[in-house]
């Protein structure tokens, strides 16, 4: 079973109710906040640990190793 551990603008519009503009532009400064602690990033995408942080203050628990 496969799991992604990336959100993407699409993700962010449905989930906030934004348009995908703004949810690419709140990906955009996430990422950037990202490579400034040093780590790698992909455009359009954003870790869900991360996104959940940032958003909501905690970490999902359904991270598997």
């Amino acid at each position: 079973m496969k799991t992604n551990h990336m959100i993407t603008a699409d993700n962010v519009s449905k989930e906030l109710g934004i348009s995908k503009g703004h949810a690419y532009k709140l990906i955009r400064e996430m990422n950037e906040e990202l490579k400034k602690e040093g780590y790698l990033v992909i455009a359009g995408k954003v870790p869900k640990a991360f996104w959940e942080t940032k958003f909501y203050g905690y970490r999902s628990n359904n991270v598997s190793a």
